[in-house]
């Protein structure tokens, strides 16, 4: 195929369909019309994939957890906490539940905030996005992989072995590095880095199940899940990351919600400091001082059954071995070694962790084009005008809970509108980016 087009977005992901939407909605009507909305842009949404939108099929369990009730730039790292705000701010959670509510997807909130579709059908929140774009007059073509973009002058070439598509701007949305199966294997950077981006010195996974060495005890409990908490210390004390949530234990090691938050926090800090100790608190609240004192407190009763009562009996056991305690011990028979063991294996227990289980089971990716290299109020590059940047490819990596979704869309509707505004240049919404721009909202 050989064609020419207004705008080509390269990635049919939830941010790459959010762009698509915006690109081509007249943002003074709602959906649920036919046909392009507003007389807009032509747009071209490209994707290499043979089966569209499998990160979104598969997001919280076939669920998709779309947002989350609170969202604050602090759940992010990457690029600095202002320039994500800046953001997010452009199209927040509020604005993201009208959007799927006008598309036909009513919404729900769950315990911990997350927000979830009623029907608790990821299929149905891609079927609403591809509806839109069919609504916005977005043609679809897939698969159709884009491996190389040339510019020209003011047009781009973009090349596969399919042919050549020719676009006066392109929107690069085609994720970073996690789940490759799902078509997000990192060749979009490429295509950034050849256009004249950099990209960040590491790029590692994120929301990750982390490793433990073969014969740890940890994996010996596999199944077992308990609420801990996690924290992160460099090597010379300074406490770096803590979560609270509950983590899994595996044949392989660690995962679950505690564990995939604080991954990318411990990649990155061993990376830098091979010295980083993460430690697991069993009994988040208690203290050195308080669980002492129950110890003592027992007399002659056993810890084991004691410490069974607060959590799984085999991992009081576990713990009780960890820390050398023999069968027969009571609380009242501990010396003060074996006190200070059991308090550490209990409130402190240090994680080996022997590596991660890599991009094919992370669910986001940690690093990407910095977005001091985009205009944030727009996401079109600074280095390559017409060129517009959103989603997982830029760093920036959120929480587990429905964060990263809210950053693809947030990002998606920046630069989608941005190519909207171009594209109709002189109208109410050129000039409300305009009006942006000054004041920098």
């Amino acid at each position: 195929m050989t064609g020419e087009t207004d705008v080509a977005v390269v990635g049919a992901g939830a941010a790459g369909l959010m762009a698509a939407i915006r690109a081509g909605r007249d943002p003074e009507r709602r959906a649920g019309g036919h046909g392009p909305l507003g007389g807009g842009p032509g747009i071209l949404l490209l994707d290499g994939a043979t089966r569209l939108g499998a990160k979104i099929l598969v997001s919280g369990g076939g669920r998709c957890n779309l947002t989350h009730e609170v969202v604050n730039a602090s759940d992010y790292a990457g690029s600095s906490v202002h320039a994500i705000r800046r953001v997010l701010l452009q199209f927040d959670v509020q604005r993201t539940v009208a959007f799927f509510e006008e598309m036909g997807v009513a919404l729900k909130r769950e315990e911990g905030g997350k927000v979830f579709p009623v029907g608790d059908s990821a299929r149905s929140v891609l079927q609403a996005l591809l509806r839109g774009a069919f609504e916005a007059g977005v043609s679809l073509l897939h698969p159709w992989r884009v491996e190389r973009i040339r510019r020209e002058g003011e047009r781009f070439h973009l090349l596969g072995p399919a042919g050549e598509v020719i676009a006066r701007r392109v929107v690069l949305a085609t994720g970073g590095k996690s789940l490759p199966r799902s078509g997000s294997d990192g060749a979009g950077l490429g295509l950034a880095q050849s256009l004249g981006h950099g990209i960040t010195p590491r790029v590692f996974p994120a929301l990750v199940p982390l490793t433990l060495p073969a014969g740890h005890f940890l994996r010996g409990l596999s199944g077992l899940t308990v609420p801990v908490t996690l924290e992160l210390r460099a090597g010379g004390g300074r406490k770096l990351a803590a979560f609270t949530d509950s983590m899994l234990c595996t044949h392989f090691g660690i995962s679950g919600p505690c564990v995939l938050d604080m991954s990318r926090h411990y990649l990155d800090a061993v990376a830098q400091d091979p010295g980083v100790r993460l430690t697991v608190n069993w009994l988040p609240g208690e203290t050195r001082e308080s669980l002492d004192g129950w110890l003592r407190g027992l007399g002659g009763r056993s810890p084991v059954p004691a410490l069974a009562k607060r959590m799984p009996e085999r991992l009081a056991r576990a713990l009780a071995r960890e820390a050398g305690l023999d069968r027969g011990a009571t609380g009242a028979g501990l010396t003060r070694e074996l006190r200070t063991a059991l308090i550490r294996a209990v409130l402190e227990l240090r994680l080996p962790i022997s590596g991660d289980r890599g991009f094919r089971h992370a669910e986001v990716t940690a690093g990407g084009v910095p977005l001091s290299e985009v205009h944030l109020e727009s996401m079109e590059s600074r280095v390559c005008p017409g060129l517009y940047l959103c989603g997982e490819m830029l760093d920036v990596d959120g929480r587990i809970g429905g964060y990263n979704f809210q950053w693809a869309w947030a990002s998606g509707h920046v630069a989608g509108r941005a190519v909207r505004a171009a594209f109709m240049g002189g109208g109410a919404e050129a000039r409300k980016t305009a009006g942006r721009r000054r004041s920098g909202a």
